[in-house]
């Protein structure tokens, strides 16, 4: 039960101080034992929100521009005011 808090609350932005707050732990601790729910729950959220970023981006009108235009300019290095840089 309480990893699956851990990961829930990493992958909702709860801050380590809070969680290990919570846990009545220090940070540290919560590093060494929940390292990997830690990792895991910032890991499925970002996943999930690049998906949903991608959906909106393969679709039609102003919301679907500005999603491809977010996408290209952070993973991509794209500006509006010079060209991306060479791979």
């Amino acid at each position: 039960m309480t990893r699956r808090f851990v990961e829930a609350m990493a992958g909702a932005g709860v801050p380590q101080g809070e969680i290990a707050s919570v846990l009545a732990i220090t940070v540290p601790t919560l590093r060494k034992h929940y390292r990997e729910e830690l990792q895991r729950g910032s890991a499925m959220v970002q996943a999930k929100l690049a998906c949903h970023l991608f959906h909106i981006a393969s679709g039609n009108g102003k919301d679907a521009l500005q999603a491809i235009i977010f996408s290209l300019q952070t993973r991509f290095g794209w500006s509006k005011y010079a060209p991306p840089p060479n791979r």
